[in-house]
C-alpha cells in the first residue's frame, strides 16, 4: 500500500466566521492578512488576524484528513488489515484536527466579539436593516465596485461574490452613511465601494437581533432583492 500523501499547499481554507470578520472590519480576509504582514493593523485587529490564521490552518488539517478518509474508503485499495489500520489512524487524526479547529474557533470569537461590540457601541442609534439592505451590506463587505455599463448606460454594483446590487440600493445606503465610494477611480473602470464604520455597526447589530424581529422590517419601496450575477 502506498504511503499516505503529505498535505500540499492549497488556497486558504474558508471558515464559517469569515463573513463576520469581513463585515465588522470592512475588508476581505486576504486584504486583512496583507495588512497584518505590512504591520498596519492596530493591536485588536492584528490579534484577530493572527487567531484567524490559526483557524485557517486548523481548517486545512480537517479538510486534508477528510479527503484522505474519503480516498481510503473509495475502493482504490485492497480491503485488508493494513487498510483498516490506516482508516483507524486517519479517524484519530481527524478527531485531533477537529478538536484543534474547535479550539481555534473559540480563540477567534474571543478576539472578534469585542471588536463587534465596539462597533455597535460607536453607533448606538443604528436602525434595523431590511432584508435587502442587509444582504447588500454583507455582499459589499466582501469587496464591491460600482460600474457604469457602456452598452446599457445603467449603473450597478458588482460584489466580489458575484452579487449585483441595484444602483438605487447603493444610493440609499450611501445617503444613510453606511457605505462610501472611492471617487478617485472612474466609474467605467469600477469604483470601489466599502462599508463605513456605521455600516459595519449596522451589520453587527443585525447579527445580534433575533430573526423574528428583523423579519418585521419591510423592504423599501422600489427596491429589489440583490441577485447573483448571471453567467454568460
Amino acid at each position: 500500500m502506498p504511503p499516505e500523501p503529505a498535505p500540499t499547499p492549497a488556497r486558504r481554507a474558508v471558515s464559517s466566521l469569515d463573513h463576520r470578520i469581513e463585515a465588522v472590519t470592512g475588508h476581505d480576509i486576504d486584504t486583512l492578512w496583507a495588512y497584518r504582514d505590512r504591520g498596519v493593523l492596530d493591536e485588536p485587529h492584528a490579534h484577530l488576524v493572527d487567531r484567524h490564521r490559526e483557524l485557517a490552518k486548523a481548517q486545512t488539517g480537517v479538510i486534508f484528513y477528510l479527503r484522505l478518509l474519503n480516498r481510503l474508503s473509495s475502493g482504490e485499495f485492497d480491503v485488508d488489515g493494513a487498510l483498516f489500520t490506516r482508516i483507524d489512524r486517519t479517524v484519530d487524526q481527524l478527531e485531533e484536527a477537529t478538536a484543534a479547529q474547535e479550539a481555534a474557533v473559540r480563540k477567534v470569537l474571543a478576539a472578534l466579539e469585542p471588536i463587534e461590540a465596539a462597533a455597535v457601541a460607536s453607533t448606538p442609534d443604528v436602525k434595523p436593516l431590511s432584508t435587502d439592505d442587509h444582504a447588500a451590506l454583507l455582499a459589499i463587505a466582501g469587496g464591491a465596485k460600482l460600474y457604469d455599463h457602456l452598452l446599457t448606460g445603467r449603473m450597478s454594483v458588482t460584489a466580489a461574490s458575484g452579487t449585483r446590487i441595484p444602483h438605487a440600493t447603493l444610493q440609499w445606503l450611501e445617503n444613510a452613511g453606511l457605505v462610501v465610494r472611492d471617487t478617485g477611480h472612474p466609474v467605467h473602470a469600477g469604483q470601489p465601494v466599502a462599508l463605513t464604520d456605521a455600516g459595519r455597526a449596522a451589520l453587527s447589530a443585525a447579527r445580534r437581533t433575533p430573526t423574528t424581529q428583523t423579519s418585521k422590517v419591510p423592504a423599501r419601496p422600489g427596491t429589489s432583492p440583490s441577485t447573483p450575477a448571471q453567467r454568460r
